[in-house]
């Protein structure tokens, strides 16, 4: 059923997108479905700025007009998946492993909107690992940096490297990732400061007051969540 929740909550977004908009793209299984959808739409003088290169081919292949964040470095609307919102609308990016250049593409938005099915939405953020991307130099040492971090929030485990069938994931940046198994973030704001104070990470998965609405995607239809 996630699917078709995925799936309604991208077609309910892609109604948000207007004719002339320039509209950042997010990435992973439910931001696809909100490409498919605004495709589908038609809209005269849309430009989309894709947060990874796997965005970038799924909207190249449905006929969007792509851009650059230095091309439009001003973007109307970005429609993004999570893999948790939390309260407020907190969320835990990275799953896709583009959580640099979504971030980016966020804070160059004038607005952002989530979309999830209904098992992401959470009362404590932590149960998803969370993602910390890190320059491959030297990797190893920056991970034990972020485990001292971690301690300190009282997280015992240490972070992992991510790895898939091919080996290490590497981002479209060349950098690689680390997941944190945290199970509850008490301290969200101060765990994400603490990260990025870390020389070798190049950012982590906590948005934080970012997301402006939420559109969740249940089995009797969309549900909208305010910060």
């Amino acid at each position: 059923m996630s699917d078709q929740q995925k799936k309604i909550a991208g077609e309910a977004a892609a109604l948000r997108v207007e004719a002339g908009m320039v509209v950042g793209l997010g990435t992973g299984s439910t931001a696809a479905w909100f490409v498919k959808a605004l495709a589908a739409r038609g809209l005269d003088g849309l430009r989309c700025v894709p947060t990874s290169e796997a965005t970038a081919d799924l909207a190249r292949e449905l006929g969007l007009t792509l851009s650059t964040l230095d091309d439009t470095p001003r973007i109307d609307l970005t429609v993004d998946g999570a893999d948790e919102v939390g309260p407020g609308l907190a969320l835990i990016k990275g799953g896709g492993a583009a959580l640099l250049r979504e971030k980016l593409v966020w804070e160059a938005s004038e607005r952002c909107l989530v979309i999830a099915d209904a098992a992401k939405v959470v009362k404590v953020l932590g149960q998803f690992p969370l993602p910390i991307e890190v320059v491959a130099f030297g990797h190893k040492t920056t991970a034990n940096r972020i485990a001292d971090v971690l301690l300190d929030h009282d997280i015992q485990m240490p972070a992992r490297l991510r790895q898939a069938d091919r080996g290490v994931v590497r981002t479209d940046g060349g950098n690689v990732i680390y997941d944190a198994r945290c199970d509850a973030i008490h301290d969200v704001v101060r765990l994400a400061d603490d990260l990025k104070l870390i020389t070798g990470v190049v950012e982590h998965g906590l948005f934080l007051d970012l997301a402006d609405e939420a559109i969740i995607g249940t089995d009797s239809g969309v549900e909208l969540l305010l910060p």
